[in-house]
């Protein structure tokens, strides 16, 4: 295999230089210019009985059935490879358009080693989309170590974006071929002052933006929103608008630059605790001499706005969770300061403030008689996509075949919606608008993040939205179970899969019913799949969002435990079998779960936390009060931390780690590692060079898929990988071979 060709024996602790490349093919990594549109109206549903044929690469569902061969579960060949699966991992940094209605959009590539790219679309239809980002430059701000709101576009086509190696901000524009990116922002000499979430200021020739600046302090850096001249070739150090708060976002102009609106909120809280939304008159020089607090100041309410944005009549609507602790779009009554429900619902209007630029609405038409509003939303587990007309209080839907939706840009006569399904990848469609703009006439797929992946729809497991009883009597939780799914197998009556029980980030994050090679990488070789929403998930309501206050560590895990229980009651995994991974916030629940209780019989870690004290000590500003609500009293850090508990462990773990992480620091898994070591367990570590909070590059992202599924294999599963994968060395397993 190309990822280990330089080693010829197995290794524990496996460390790649950040130079390290794989010479693997890889499969459907094509370049932008690459993608073809079809017609989302045309992409028929999966079928249950999906078929191949023997002498055909095409594995869609209009082949002949084949005869089934009978193999154990997870031993299944399967044509997603982990090249593909890697290949497919671009991803969407958010999406514009420039003066003519072109679509501009922000892809990172794991073949440039994670390296994000603005590309707009040709100059007409069937034209090559063109990159706008020259070699030399990466768009990306590291802002709260999280970024987005890395690039900003105007309507005269100049470009603003944050350049990923100096995080100076520079501009470009967009159209003439021969621009280059010029600095507007000083050097300060090494990227201590990053720059996240702006716009234009037309009236005074400035950008208005979020400025984080450590060059003080680089753990707690000063948080402001600031204007940068882009008038002249002088380069001016920015000058603070907005000050005196730990945090800052969505700084938003009016239509005629006279009042600024923006988002801002203090330790202990995280922006979907309690944040403030404040609007701010600038005057003839430029400054803001007034401020009026819209939401978030009043007693009486316990709330967290997010995403205001005005009206062409200068109208401002936002989305906050008052009243019935569900993000619902409001509109503020300037003149007596009062705040309106536009379309009350119990669902959720947002998402939580974890990166820059989101976008979830957008106000499509506005009169005194009716504003039209496009919008997404989610409901117990399902996402809809709507129009919004405030006059009627109602709601159309749109009907199309993407069933899950992130943000919404407005286009001419259309909408860029960012969304996926469960057959499709995350992907940009283009909505034509009827005249009325409450229905859509047509939608084609303008950018995808795996194109040609629907040639493997017959090995797509779709997922089943269950819902669970939890440890608190009367409270269910939420989660998508994959079954194994391959057209060519079929494991004998009386053998269960084993299970993988997804944890997913955050923790206060979602999980989603949409398309993720990385899941059908697993069901396609005969595992089970469960990606399981516990308490304190977002997308159900700030209740359920605040089952984890205090008790994180033991309503996740409980939730994960559980849910793993009930899909062994309802025979649809091996007690013997169950398997637990996560990332981040899931990797500790991942830990905890391994370490407090005894329902799995191994794990996987990426980048998790296993000292609860050590993150809040060494974490970055924005969470670095995070854990407090999360975790409780002091001497609850000590207990709900696992590498205080080593002894309780019973079962293989391997854990996989960044070591230019920030958020949780390579010390956390070395710890974990060192210590299962000497205790006996079967362990191994992966460090990559390179690498920070999540993986970006395709050969380590390759490297991880696999290795974990080798790992459980080799320690609980019984069968063997039909894969020609090299596993490394575990720890107090592979004794007759050499670290």
């Amino acid at each position: 295999m190309a990822v280990l060709t330089s080693l010829n024996q197995f290794v524990s602790l496996t460390r790649f230089p950040s130079s390290f490349s794989s010479n693997a093919r890889h499969l459907f990594l094509y370049p932008s210019s690459s993608i073809k549109r079809f017609n989302l109206f045309s992409v028929k549903p999966s079928r249950s009985s999906a078929s191949m044929s023997s002498s055909s690469p095409n594995y869609g569902s209009e082949t002949p059935l084949l005869e089934k061969t009978t193999a154990p579960y997870g031993s299944w060949k399967s044509p997603i490879t982990a090249n593909i699966v890697s290949g497919a991992s671009k991803r969407l940094g958010g999406t514009a358009v420039d003066s003519r209605g072109r679509l501009v959009w922000l892809e990172s590539r794991p073949n440039e080693s994670g390296r994000e790219v603005l590309v707009m679309e040709g100059e007409k239809a069937g034209d090559e989309p063109i990159d706008i980002t020259p070699k030399e430059f990466a768009v990306r701000t590291l802002t709260q170590e999280y970024g987005g709101g890395a690039f900003r576009v105007s309507s005269d086509d100049q470009l603003v974006f944050s350049n990923y190696k100096d995080q100076r901000l520079y501009k470009q524009h967009i159209v003439d071929k021969d621009s280059f990116p010029k600095p507007i922002t000083p050097d300060y000499g090494a990227p201590a002052v990053t720059y996240a979430d702006g716009v234009f200021d037309a009236r005074f020739n400035r950008y208005i933006t979020v400025r984080e600046d450590g060059r003080q302090d680089r753990s707690n850096p000063i948080t402001t929103i600031v204007e940068v001249n882009i008038s002249g070739e002088t380069l001016e150090e920015p000058n603070i608008l907005v000050s005196g708060n730990d945090f800052y976002a969505f700084p938003r102009l009016d239509p005629k630059c006279e009042r600024l609106a923006w988002i801002e909120w203090s330790h202990p809280n995280m922006p979907w605790d309690k944040a403030q939304l404040w609007v701010g008159y600038i005057s003839e020089g430029g400054i803001i001499d007034k401020r009026v607090c819209v939401a978030g100041c009043d007693p009486e309410y316990v709330e967290s706005p997010t995403e205001p944005k005005w009206s062409s009549r200068g109208e401002l609507f936002f989305v906050t969770d008052r009243k019935n602790g569900f993000w619902n779009i409001h509109k503020w009554i300037e003149s007596t300061n009062e705040v309106v429900s536009v379309y009350p619902l119990d669902g959720e209007f947002a998402k939580p403030l974890w990166v820059f630029g989101t976008n979830s609405y957008e106000i499509i038409e506005c009169s005194e008689e009716k504003n039209i509003i496009a919008c997404s939303y989610r409901q117990k587990g399902k996402s809809y996509l709507g129009i919004l007309d405030d006059s009627k209080g109602s709601c159309s839907l749109l009907d199309i075949p993407l069933t899950d939706y992130d943000s919404i840009t407005l286009g001419n006569q259309c909408l860029y919606v960012e969304g996926a399904s469960a057959v499709l990848p995350p992907s940009v469609a283009k909505v034509t608008l009827a005249q009325n703009k409450m229905n859509a006439l047509s939608s084609e797929i303008v950018w995808s993040s795996s194109p040609g992946v629907l040639k493997y729809k017959a090995f797509f497991s779709v997922p089943e939205l269950i819902e669970f009883p939890t440890e608190v009597p009367g409270q269910n939780a939420y989660a998508y179970f994959y079954p194994p799914t391959n057209p060519l197998y079929n494991a004998s009556m009386d053998e269960k899969p084993p299970l993988l029980v997804k944890s997913h980030g955050g923790p206060t994050a979602e999980s989603r019913g949409s398309l993720n090679l990385n899941i059908q990488y697993w069901t396609s070789r005969g595992w089970a799949f469960v990606d399981v929403n516990y308490g304190g998930s977002t997308g159900y309501g700030r209740e359920y969002r605040e089952r984890l206050l205090r008790r994180w560590g033991i309503v996740d895990v409980d939730d994960c435990c559980g849910c793993a229980k009930y899909l062994v009651s309802s025979g649809k995994a091996d007690v013997k079998r169950l398997c637990i991974s996560g990332g981040s916030a899931g990797g500790y629940t991942t830990l905890a779960a391994l370490a407090f209780r005894d329902v799995f019989k191994a794990g996987a870690s990426l980048y998790g936390v296993a000292d609860l004290k050590m993150l809040k000590e060494e974490g970055h500003k924005f969470e670095s009060r995070y854990i407090d609500n999360l975790v409780g009293e002091e001497n609850d850090f000590y207990e709900r931390s696992p590498i205080n508990f080593v002894d309780r462990f019973s079962c293989p773990i391997i854990l996989f780690q960044g070591l230019e992480d920030k958020v949780v620091t390579p010390d956390q898994s070395r710890k974990i590692y060192q210590a299962l070591k000497e205790n006996g367990l079967p362990v191994a570590l992966v460090e990559y060079e390179g690498e920070q909070h999540g993986f970006r590059k395709a050969e380590n992202i390759k490297y991880t898929l696999e290795q974990q599924m080798v790992f459980f294999a080799r320690v609980v599963g019984g069968f063997q990988v039909a894969d020609d994968i090299t596993p490394l060395k575990i720890d107090n397993f592979d004794t007759s071979y050499d670290a």
